[in-house]
């Protein structure tokens, strides 16, 4: 079993450095904004569209999908009351392919979603995630 460890270090107010694998992430919040930091929050959907990101990536040439861009959008829901947390998480997945590929890329999707994606399958614990694929801008049936 693998083991994560990073650790979070207090600069100032509420700014903190997220130190990971020789990286450093500016973290702040909302109430203490700063140029070039991140908010926690955010981040949680920064890591799902990353993550879902790297596995379509790498399936796509594996299904013999020629695509010459990938963009993934992800947008949450907060819940009003405290403590805040993402009740609704909508992904959008933008791929510079042809519409004939949509199956494929659907599929690709899909394996992302329920079997290769530890970030989703996490979020999916405490939120709804609904996602859409646009293929040239033509959205491909989910």
């Amino acid at each position: 079993m693998a083991t994560n460890t990073i650790d979070v270090v207090w600069r100032r107010d509420l700014n903190f450095d997220g130190n990971q694998q020789d990286a450093v992430i500016k973290l702040a919040s909302p109430l203490s904004p700063e140029d070039g930091a991140v908010s926690p929050k955010q981040l949680l959907l920064t890591a799902l569209a990353g993550c879902t990101a790297m596995d379509v990536a790498s399936l796509l040439p594996k299904m013999r999908v020629p695509f010459t861009s990938l963009v993934v959008r992800a947008t949450g829901e907060l819940t009003d009351e405290h403590p805040k947390v993402y009740s609704d998480i909508h992904v959008v997945y933008e791929v510079g392919s042809s519409p004939e590929y949509c199956d494929q890329i659907k599929r690709a999707v899909e394996l992302s979603e329920t079997k290769y994606c530890g970030v989703s399958a996490m979020l999916a614990k405490a939120a709804r995630i609904t996602y859409e694929i646009k293929c040239m801008g033509e959205t491909c049936t989910v």
